[in-house]
C-alpha cells in the first residue's frame, strides 16, 4: 500500500473518482461520490476554523463531518454522545472546538493538506485526571492504515462491517477512515448486535470481546459469518473461551491486535500468519517495540519476563494538546511509555499482561499479572466474566481479589482452581460475586471503579 509520504491523499475517495464504493450507517447509505460532495461542501465552510466539534453518534452525519474536517485540514474533535456536562465542557474548552458551520454551495475538491496537519484530537478516558487531547497527524493515520492493510490483506474488494463507537480509534480511524483509504465498502450496523452482523454479508468484521461474546451466544448469527475472510478483535483481551468458540462456530481464528489512542494500532497477528489466543502478534510496518524492566534495562524476549511496552514509529501522536508536561513525561527518548505490561516471545509475538498501574499486583514479594489469573478463572465453568485487581493489604502489600459474574460460584473452589492451575501465590485471596462488571463504551472493564 502507498504511504502518505508518497503524496497519496489521506482519503483518495474524496476526489470523487472512486464512485463505486458506499458507506452505510444504521441503514442510511451514501455512495463515495455523494459523500465526497457533502464533505467537500462542508469542508469549504470549515476552512480557517481552529477545530470543529463532532457529535460522534453512529450516523452518516458524523462520517460526513469528520471527513469534511479532514478535507479542510481542520482538526475534528469527536464528542462521545454520552459525555456528561463537565466532560463535554472540558473537551470544548481545552480544544477550542467550535460547532459545525453550514455547508458551502461549492462542493469542488479541496487541496490536500500537508501530511503533518493535525487530523483528529481524540480525548482519553480521563482515568488518571482530566481527559487529555491526543493530537493525531494525518501522516500517522495514513501510516497506521497502510500497515494494517498490508498485515490484513485489506483491499478495495472487501466490505468492512462493524458497530463500534465513532469517538475512538477502533471505530473511527480503523472502522471509517480505513475503508475510505483502502477503497473498501463500509457497513456500520448502528448497534453491534449479532443479528445485524449476520445480515451484513461482509468480508471483514471488527468487534470488541463483548461483541464477540454476544455473537458466540447466538450460534446461528455466528455461523452466518463463516463466509467472511477476517474477524478482528481488539480494545480489550479476548477470552480464550470466546476465541475457541469463534473458531468452532465461524470456522475462523480471530485476529487480535493492540494499540492505544496515542499510537493507533501497532501490533497485530496477520491474515497469513499464526493466530494464538491471548497474543497480539508483531509490530506492523513502520513500528518498533521494546520492553523495559523496573531497573530501566531492556527485558529479554523470552515469552515470560514482564516489562513495560514501549513503542516508536510512524503511527505516533504529536503530543497532548496544551500539555507539554504530560507529553514529555510519556516519552523515554523517542520511545513512548505505554504504561502497559507485556511479554515478547523469541518469535516476536507480544502478549499484553495489563496496565502496569492496575494489572501488575505486587503481593507477598511476588509480581502477579492480573490477566493471567483472570484467564485461569475464566476456564472454570461457573465463571461468565471476571476481573482481578490488587487491593491494599497490611500483610501482603496487595492481595489478589477477583470480581466474578457467574452461576453457582463457590469462592473456595475458584481459589483452589487457580492454585492448582498456576503458582499457589497467584491464587485470589478473596472472590467477590457481582451482577456485572463496569465497562466503558469499548467494552473495557473499568477496574478503577472496582478498586
Amino acid at each position: 500500500m502507498p504511504h502518505i509520504a508518497d503524496a497519496v491523499p489521506l482519503l483518495p475517495s474524496l476526489d470523487g473518482s472512486c464512485g463505486n464504493g458506499a458507506v452505510s450507517v444504521a441503514g442510511a447509505r451514501l455512495t463515495w461520490e455523494a459523500l465526497a460532495d457533502r464533505a467537500n461542501a462542508l469542508g469549504r465552510a470549515m476552512q480557517g476554523l481552529p477545530a470543529v466539534a463532532v457529535e460522534a453518534s453512529p450516523t452518516l452525519d458524523t462520517v460526513v463531518a469528520v471527513v469534511a474536517a479532514l478535507a479542510a485540514g481542520v482538526p475534528a474533535v469527536p464528542i462521545p454522545p454520552d459525555a456528561g456536562p463537565s466532560e463535554r465542557e472540558h473537551i470544548l474548552r481545552d480544544s477550542g472546538a467550535v460547532p459545525l458551520p453550514s455547508p458551502s454551495a461549492d462542493s469542488s475538491v479541496l487541496p490536500e493538506p500537508a501530511p503533518d496537519t493535525a487530523a483528529l484530537i481524540i480525548y482519553t478516558s480521563g482515568t488518571t485526571g482530566a481527559p487529555k487531547g491526543v493530537v493525531m497527524p494525518r501522516s500517522a493515520i495514513a501510516a497506521g492504515l497502510d500497515g494494517l492493510a498490508e498485515a490484513w490483506a485489506w483491499t478495495g474488494d472487501d466490505t468492512l462491517v462493524h458497530g463500534l463507537p465513532l469517538f475512538h480509534v477502533h471505530g473511527l480511524v480503523l472502522g471509517v477512515l480505513g475503508p475510505l483509504r483502502v477503497g473498501s465498502g463500509l457497513v456500520h450496523t448502528g448497534r453491534p448486535t449479532p443479528e445485524a452482523y449476520a445480515a451484513a454479508n461482509g468480508s471483514m468484521y471488527f468487534g470488541v470481546p463483548t461483541v464477540w461474546g454476544r455473537v458466540c451466544a447466538d450460534p446461528s448469527s455466528a455461523a452466518a459469518l463463516s463466509g467472511a475472510r477476517l474477524l478482528v478483535s481488539g480494545s480489550a483481551p479476548l477470552p480464550v473461551k470466546v476465541f475457541e468458540t469463534m473458531q468452532s462456530l465461524t470456522g475462523h481464528l480471530p485476529v487480535e491486535r493492540y494499540g492505544m489512542t496515542e499510537t493507533l494500532i501497532t501490533l497485530s497477528t496477520r491474515f497469513d500468519g499464526e493466530r494464538r489466543p491471548g497474543w497480539v502478534g508483531r509490530p506492523i510496518a513502520g513500528v518498533a517495540t521494546r520492553l523495559i524492566g523496573d531497573d530501566g534495562e531492556v527485558v529479554e524476549h523470552d515469552g515470560v519476563t514482564v516489562g513495560e511496552l514501549q513503542v516508536r514509529g510512524d503511527t505516533m501522536f504529536d503530543g497532548y494538546l496544551n500539555r507539554p508536561d504530560a507529553t514529555a513525561a510519556s516519552f523515554d527518548g523517542q520511545w513512548l511509555r505505554t504504561g502497559d505490561a507485556a511479554v515478547i516471545g523469541p518469535d516476536g509475538f507480544h502478549r499484553i499482561v495489563g496496565r502496569l498501574s492496575m494489572d501488575i499486583i505486587k503481593t507477598g514479594g511476588f509480581k502477579v499479572g492480573a490477566g493471567e489469573v483472570e484467564a485461569a478463572l475464566a476456564e472454570h465453568p461457573s465463571v461468565v466474566e471476571v476481573a482481578v485487581v490488587g487491593l491494599p493489604d497490611d500483610d501482603l502489600g496487595q492481595r489478589i481479589v477477583a470480581y466474578v459474574v457467574g452461576e453457582g460460584v463457590d469462592a473456595a473452589i475458584l481459589i483452589e482452581h487457580v492454585a492448582s492451575t498456576l503458582s499457589v501465590h497467584k491464587r485470589p485471596r478473596e472472590v467477590r460475586v457481582v451482577a456485572s462488571l463496569p465497562r466503558n463504551a469499548m467494552g473495557k472493564v473499568q477496574k478503577n471503579l472496582l478498586r
